[in-house]
């Protein structure tokens, strides 16, 4: 087995330790972990009880994963878990809890991005190539879809949907769910455009596009997208505008005509 541990970290008798493993100096990974391969653990970071992790993932200094859920109501013996991805980044000081219910998950996808002081709270779902920006924090059971940007300073009040392809304006406080594929932002936050660049970045352009501009009209209008052609990206918001919401939609502003 290849690794390479400082001497001043401490690694618990019964964490599982993959190959090819850095753990920086005082580093803690207690009792009840699993690291997969070729993660780097840095100095002081500390992975807590009921973590498990995948290949590939950075952990800078400072960072807690997988501590106890900020619920005044939650048993410190409940078994929850963090369960964590691929290749994903975690900056300096972000945080991570398990979740607050009996076998409970707190999800993160892979090849996510969570810059400094950066938080997810318990019991929520991350999707894959996401990214928070400095002091983004979400409250507990919140969804994150997939290529979601959230800027920073972005909070999230518990039980929030924020769809795949979404941005969040920096400094936007979201208590209500986000569609998917959008740009929202303001005081109160409102949708009012596409996400033109992130779309185009994940390759979603032409008639592809076309028709999720087609929708977000429709849906500003109050209108059904029932008849649009059920391209990937359309099946994906049908899905989800199905799923009932427990905070409602922000509102939409009017579009940029120009």
């Amino acid at each position: 087995m290849t690794q390479n541990i400082h001497p001043s970290a401490y690694i618990a008798e019964h964490a599982s330790i993959g190959e090819n493993v850095t753990v920086g100096p005082f580093a803690v990974i207690e009792n009840h972990t699993q690291i997969g391969d070729n993660c780097k653990i840095g100095p002081h970071a500390v992975i807590r009880p009921y973590t498990k992790m995948g290949t590939g993932n950075t952990v800078h200094p400072h960072v807690v994963l997988g501590d106890l859920p900020q619920d005044t109501s939650f048993k410190e013996e409940t078994i929850s878990w963090l369960e964590i991805g691929d290749n994903n980044t975690f900056r300096e000081g972000f945080t991570a809890h398990r979740a607050s219910e009996v076998n409970g998950i707190t999800r993160i996808g892979s090849n996510c991005f969570f810059m400094n002081n950066s938080h997810v709270a318990h019991d929520c779902q991350i999707g894959n190539h996401t990214i928070f920006a400095n002091n983004v924090a979400i409250g507990g059971f919140v969804q994150i879809g997939d290529r979601v940007f959230m800027g920073g300073s972005v909070v999230a009040h518990q039980f929030c949907r924020i769809g795949s392809y979404a941005i969040v304006q920096g400094t936007t406080g979201l208590n209500k769910d986000v569609i998917p594929f959008c740009l929202i932002a303001g005081y109160p936050a409102k949708h009012y455009r596409l996400n033109t660049l992130g779309l185009k970045r994940a390759g979603i352009t032409g008639d592809r596009y076309k028709i999720i501009s087609s929708a977000f009209r429709l849906l500003r209008q109050n209108a059904s997208i029932e008849h649009l052609e059920n391209t990937e990206e359309i099946k994906y918001l049908k899905q989800w505008l199905a799923i009932k919401s427990k905070r409602g939609l922000h509102g939409f502003m009017e579009l940029d005509r120009k």
